[in-house]
Parts: structure tokens; C-alpha cells; sequence
């Protein structure tokens, strides 16, 4: 197996309100959106939102389930300030601040919000972390 991750799929409950939800982030569909599924592209990979329970019918797995589910999707930024400034940016789209931005163990800054169907977003500023030009994390060797 090549050690990437080429897309995240999001279950959404409403794949329309999903869709207007992260284009008010900022993100913009891909023309391979349509009604039942939209994409998006971040970075080098993608987010793509479909229907919760077409994607658990498609992964032959049972829809029921709610609260913590054991993943979070991340966006590192450039500076400190910048984590408090995404969080309000979500929330202002229509999600939910889960934890608002603070100084972690870690020796960093973040905080979580929560989309309109609950999915986690980490946003942190990670002092260990660098960012390219183009926003792709770079892992210290």
C-alpha cells in the first residue's frame, strides 16, 4: 500500500445543506458534484459529503450510531491567531464550537467545532508543524 490518504468522505444526514455549509467555509464543489454526493478539493486530496446512510449501505456497515465516532479531520494553520479566527469563521456558517481555542499540552493552539452533522474539526497551530507555501503539512523526519 502507498502511505497516503487520497479522500475523505463525510456521512451527512442532508447532502445539500452539507455542501453550502463548507462552501461558506470556503470551499468550492467540484463539477463532479451532483445531488447525492458533493466534492471538494483540499490541498492534495479531497473531502467529498454523501448521504450517512447511502455511505454505510456502500461500505455494508450499519447507519445507527451517533456522538464520538473515533475520527476528527484536521486543518493546521499558519499562526496562532488564526485558530481562534476559523473556529468563528465556522461557527458563523452554522457549526457548533465544541472547544474554543486554547495553548495545549502539546506546546500548540487549537480548538474543535463540530459541522452541521456533528463531524469533528480540529484547527490547530502546531509550532512543530511547518506548512508549504501551498498549505500541505510537512512532518518533521
Amino acid at each position: 500500500m502507498e502511505p497516503r490518504i487520497s479522500l475523505v468522505t463525510l456521512g451527512v444526514k442532508d447532502v445539500a445543506r452539507a455542501r453550502r455549509f463548507y462552501e461558506r467555509l470556503g470551499f468550492r464543489a467540484s463539477s463532479s458534484s451532483n445531488e447525492q454526493v458533493a466534492f471538494f478539493q483540499a490541498g492534495g486530496m479531497a473531502l467529498g459529503l454523501y448521504g450517512w446512510d447511502a455511505l454505510a449501505e456502500d461500505a455494508q456497515v450499519a447507519s445507527a450510531g451517533a456522538g464520538f465516532r473515533g475520527v476528527s479531520v484536521a486543518q493546521n494553520v499558519r499562526r496562532k491567531e488564526d485558530v481562534a479566527a476559523v473556529l468563528a469563521e465556522a461557527e458563523a456558517a452554522g457549526g457548533r464550537i465544541v472547544k474554543p481555542a486554547e495553548d495545549v499540552f502539546w506546546g500548540g493552539h487549537s480548538g474543535y467545532f463540530a459541522d452541521p452533522d456533528g463531524h469533528l474539526w480540529e484547527v490547530a497551530w502546531n509550532p512543530g508543524f511547518a506548512l508549504a507555501e501551498d498549505g500541505a503539512l510537512k512532518l518533521p523526519e
